[in-house]
Parts: C-alpha cells; sequence; structure tokens
C-alpha cells in the first residue's frame, strides 16, 4: 500500500509539473499577441491610391503608440480598427512621434490632432518630435482656429481640451516611457534635416523604426537582434536612370535596397520589414522603366543580395 500511494504521488506530482509546464508555455505563447504592428501607411510623397502616407502604429494591449502621420492617418486607423484591432479606435489615438517633419511625414498631422478630438477624444495629444515640431504645431492650431473657435463655442459643444498637443521637442535617447513600452529615439541621417529613428521595446518584442535616413550604424546599433526592423529604402537599378543631381539626393537622404540588406545583416531583425518604398527621380518620372526598375519584387531582390534573413515588403493595414 505504501509503495502505491508513493507512486500515485510522484504521478501527480508529474502530471501536476506537466500542467503546469504547458500553462506557463501557453502563458509565454499568448505574450506574443500582446503587441502588434500595424502599417497604417506605407506610401511616400508619390499619390499611390493603394498606399496612404507613412505611418505605423505599434500597439500594446489597448494601448496606440504612432510613428509619423501621413495622409489619411486617422481613416487607415477607423479600417484597423475595423479589421479587429480595437486600440486604434480613433479617440484612442493619444500619442506620437515624428521621425522628421517632411511634409509626406506630417501632411496627417491636423487630421490627428483634430478628427480623435471631433469624435470625442478629451486628452491633449502626446507629440515627440525633432525641433521645429512645436511650431508646426503651433501654426497648424492657427489655422484651423475658426474651426477650434466654432467647434468648442458653438452648438456642436466639443470639449476645450481634445484638441491640444503637448510637444515635446527631443534629444537621442530615452524619450518615453509608462508601464507598456520605453521607447529610445536615435539618429538618422536625412540630409541637413534633424531626423530619427525609434527603439520600442514592449514586454514580448523590442521594434526599430528606422524613418527616413542614409546609411548609419545606429540602425544595427539599437536593433542588435530585434525582432522587427521597419526601414525604407530606394532600387538601386532606379538610380542609373535618374539626374546626377537626384543621385546626389539619394545618397544624402536615403538607403539603397542592398545598403539596406548589408545594414539587416549585421543588425540580424526576426523580420525586416520594408515601407515608405521610393524611386526619388523615378517616382516624378513615373515612366514605364522607371516603374519596372522601382517596383517592390526589385527592391525585395536587391535586399536578398545580402540579406538571408526574413523579409517582407509591407503594404498598408498588414499586421505583424
Amino acid at each position: 500500500m505504501c509503495c502505491r500511494a508513493t507512486k500515485l504521488q510522484a504521478f501527480a506530482a508529474t502530471l501536476v509539473f506537466i500542467l503546469f509546464g504547458q500553462i506557463v508555455s501557453l502563458g509565454q505563447a499568448g505574450t506574443t499577441e500582446k503587441t502588434r504592428v500595424v502599417m497604417l501607411g506605407t506610401g511616400t510623397p508619390l499619390p499611390d491610391p493603394n498606399r496612404s502616407g507613412p505611418s505605423t502604429a505599434i500597439v500594446v494591449d489597448t494601448s496606440a503608440y504612432i510613428i509619423d502621420a501621413g495622409t489619411g492617418i486617422v481613416r487607415r486607423a477607423a479600417a484597423a480598427r475595423e479589421k479587429g484591432v480595437q486600440a486604434l479606435e480613433p479617440t484612442n489615438l493619444r500619442i506620437a512621434f515624428l521621425t522628421h517633419l517632411h511634409s509626406d511625414h506630417t501632411l496627417g498631422l491636423p487630421d490627428l490632432i483634430l478628427t480623435p478630438w471631433t469624435m470625442g477624444r478629451k486628452e491633449p495629444l502626446e507629440l515627440y518630435g525633432p525641433p521645429g515640431t512645436r511650431a508646426m504645431v503651433n501654426h497648424i492650431l492657427q489655422a484651423f482656429a475658426v474651426d477650434i473657435e466654432t467647434r468648442t463655442e458653438g452648438l456642436e459643444h466639443s470639449n476645450k481640451t481634445g484638441y491640444k498637443v503637448n510637444v515635446h521637442e527631443i534629444k537621442a535617447g530615452v524619450v518615453y516611457k509608462d508601464g507598456r513600452v520605453t521607447v529610445t529615439a536615435f539618429p538618422s541621417k536625412h540630409g541637413p534635416m534633424a531626423a530619427f529613428g525609434y527603439r520600442f521595446r514592449t514586454p514580448d518584442r523590442i521594434i526599430v523604426v528606422t524613418g527616413d535616413t542614409s546609411p548609419t550604424n545606429a540602425i544595427i546599433e539599437n536593433c542588435r537582434g530585434c525582432d522587427i526592423l521597419i526601414a525604407e529604402a530606394y532600387t538601386k537599378a532606379s538610380f542609373d536612370l535618374v539626374s546626377p543631381a537626384w543621385q546626389q539626393y539619394r545618397l544624402a537622404f536615403h538607403t539603397s535596397a542592398q545598403q539596406l540588406g548589408e545594414i539587416a545583416s549585421e543588425a540580424k531583425p526576426g523580420l525586416l520589414i520594408l515601407s515608405h518604398r521610393g524611386n526619388a527621380g523615378c517616382d516624378q518620372a513615373g515612366t514605364e522603366e522607371c516603374r519596372k526598375t522601382g517596383s517592390e519584387e526589385e527592391m525585395l531582390k536587391e535586399v536578398r543580395l545580402a540579406y538571408p534573413g526574413k523579409v517582407v515588403a509591407g503594404h498598408d493595414l498588414d499586421v505583424y
């Protein structure tokens, strides 16, 4: 009887251990679903009807963190909500980061400031960006002064707080931290403009967004095996089709697909997402040869010449 009881106790202990192990395993698997990357806009200045202006959302549980504010941002957020990402309900858009102040990355800023407020957001937008962000916001609010006055003083009875913006002009380093995420800004190289990339550390993922930049070791240093690296690039195949002036611009402001592949080979992200695919000079020309040499397929091919890891081309409303 004693031996039988001992065996039963041992079996029970083993069963509890197995079950507990499964519970832990399931719990750990579940945490990988806590952070999602939503591509709100993957476009460039090119008015592509299939791609909104550049914007990415990092969603952690019920909180959304927006990087850049291209055209159509709030409508894309509403579309993501309809696809099941409830954190992107427009009134929940409260925290945003700008990589730089080029128009294609900021044309949606009035939308991000005013539309969620019109729909009922009461909290001011918390906006982080390079020097010049505060002046841009002040001018936006001044431009919409009649709208704001009419909505707050007239029959719409809009609240008097949700249209306001708390601007934080940043330097490199940790720029934001709460219970879900730590955001570190690092300098990018985008011509003479003040520009930053961002590293998001969440409970289950590290995500790096390069912003627009020519090659820089800061991308490698901030990724170093990160889960996701989101980067822009142009194709080398289209480079020789543009004027020397456009070639000079590309070299100073952007990264070629093969250069990005070389960077990714050192940074070693779990997943490389191509976004903001632009071919300056060719985009303006719009010729068939430019479209072919600047295609998504060509870009992926050039990246893979230098990078054997997992790489995808991002599209609007993709979720990773």
